[in-house]
């Protein structure tokens, strides 16, 4: 079942249940799915990869709006972007821990053969390929660095 497939599902059940925060998210989700696919053209498929980067995105999205709105003292404005960036978030896949990502990296390093904070290129192109989803790009930018320096 892709993902596209499990949000529409979700969201029927979030529109028998009447829970509108939940509802809204994944309307937004389901959309950025829709517009996705109509770039590619009118039978599109998109690939799981492509899925999780959109539901990242958003997720993404609603982080910094919420950060936004708290500092503008919008605590409404915030509380709603923090539960919708949650009810996304559960769709992706679980995120690292400090010492797996370390591994992880430590392994990538290894294989691609870096040595020097000059060879972070060809790392960060092999980590953020392998780590997608499981950990964020700043996250892994800033331990590729700490493992090179």
């Amino acid at each position: 079942m892709s993902l596209f497939e499990k949000i529409t599902g979700d969201l029927m059940a979030a529109m028998k249940a009447q829970d509108k925060v939940v509802l809204e998210a994944l309307r937004a989700a389901k959309t950025a799915f829709i517009l996705a696919k109509s770039e590619k053209g009118a039978d599109a498929v998109l690939s799981s990869d492509e899925e999780l980067k959109l539901i990242q995105k958003l997720v993404k999205q609603r982080r910094e709006s919420a950060a936004i709105y708290k500092e503008q003292n919008r605590p409404d404005l915030y509380e709603k972007e923090v539960i919708e960036a949650d009810v996304l978030e559960k769709y992706l896949p679980a995120r690292m821990s400090e010492e797996e990502l370390t591994i992880a990296l430590k392994g990538i390093i290894d294989r691609v053969g870096a040595k020097t904070p000059s060879d972070m290129g060809r790392v960060m192109g092999a980590a953020t390929k392998e780590l997608a989803g499981k950990a964020d790009g700043r996250e892994i930018s800033a331990k590729v660095k700490q493992l090179l320096g």
